[in-house]
């Protein structure tokens, strides 16, 4: 059976509809017919291919959300019918060091869904079984996908570093920021977001923050110095990092899952004196999703959608480049 994609044949060209032929299943692929997509900042970036690792031409979305409509013979645990989603990662070997040590996303071979493999945009998406998601009966599908990539990005630092005692600070209320403070908040610690945007501040207090900083305001971010048990960097931008180094308590954490595009400075006794840690991560491994997926139904964490039909792509992008989505776009699929 041939797909529906929406194909990009070259950086910064507009997506258009074609026939793709995916050929056989995999032993251990799993096929999901696609009714939800959303658009994450990724996505543009390998449509422009500003990280240089793009492969055209593309199917990008990885934000999917969908049902199963076939099993290869060696696949486990999804059936045909089964509600599921795929993120960031489609494969990983299996057998390496990380993938039996339970970190599947950092296998050297990990498949990224979107580069060199075919993503969701499109009435179907092929992945492995293990990294093919259930999805908790709670959570709502129009709404989840987003979870599975900037849901978990900003999950996995707060499962890893953070004690609900914390006080954690959340730097940009953006796609990633906004969902960080939602979880933040939910795991009880007390929570401070930083925005560059003034018209933010009262929407961060609505997604959970109990203190909103202008992340531009370099005195008031010198006036918090050593409060912070951890601080998550969301965005791509240069900060006052020293300021933002010098907010850390001792043993404090400074986490970026943003893709600064300089180097950080560090100083290293801003470091050694205070016992402090800068550090970063990707998505997290299928379990990781999982107990993110498990803790947002739990707790009612989605984030705070834009839709469009899948038919107006091209022009979903055009908003997400412009820096309008409040706060995650979602294609619905219309083929």
């Amino acid at each position: 059976m041939n797909y529906k994609a929406w194909v990009v044949k070259a950086a910064k060209q507009p997506m258009v509809l074609e026939t793709v032929d995916p050929g056989p299943l995999g032993a251990e692929d799993v096929e999901v017919a696609v009714e939800h997509c959303g658009v994450c900042h990724s996505d543009l970036s390998v449509l422009n291919n500003d990280w240089g690792i793009s492969q055209y031409p593309a199917i990008l979305g990885h934000e999917i959300v969908g049902r199963v409509t076939a099993v290869g013979p060696n696949a486990k645990r999804v059936q045909v019918g089964q509600r599921v989603g795929v993120g960031w990662n489609s494969g990983s070997d299996m057998h390496c060091h990380q993938c039996l040590s339970g970190n599947h996303h950092l296998c050297p071979q990990v498949q990224a869904t979107i580069i060199g493999h075919r993503g969701g945009f499109a009435t179907h998406v092929r992945a492995h079984w293990a990294w093919t998601l259930p999805l908790p009966e709670k959570l709502d599908s129009a709404e989840a996908g987003p979870l599975l990539c900037g849901g978990i990005t900003v999950f996995a630092p707060l499962a890893m570093y953070a004690r609900p005692t914390d006080r954690v600070g959340i730097i940009g209320i953006g796609g990633l920021g906004h969902m960080a403070v939602k979880f933040a908040a939910a795991y009880g610690c007390d929570v401070t977001a930083f925005t560059s945007s003034k018209n933010k501040f009262d929407e961060a207090k609505g997604f959970g923050a109990n203190h909103v900083v202008s992340s531009r305001d370099s005195a008031a971010i010198k006036k918090l110095g050593g409060r912070f048990d951890l601080l998550i960097n969301t965005v791509n931008a240069t900060l006052d990092w020293e300021a933002m180094i010098g907010a850390l308590g001792p043993n404090g954490r400074l986490h970026t899952v943003g893709a600064v595009p300089e180097p950080i400075p560090v100083a290293a006794f801003s470091l050694i004196l205070q016992q402090r840690s800068v550090s970063g991560s990707p998505v997290g491994s299928p379990v990781a999703i999982e107990t993110m997926l498990d803790f947002a139904s739990r707790h009612n964490v989605l984030p705070q959608t834009e839709h469009f039909p899948m038919s107006k792509i091209n022009e979903a992008f055009a908003h997400l480049e412009s820096g309008k989505a409040r706060y995650r776009i979602v294609l619905d699929a219309d083929f």
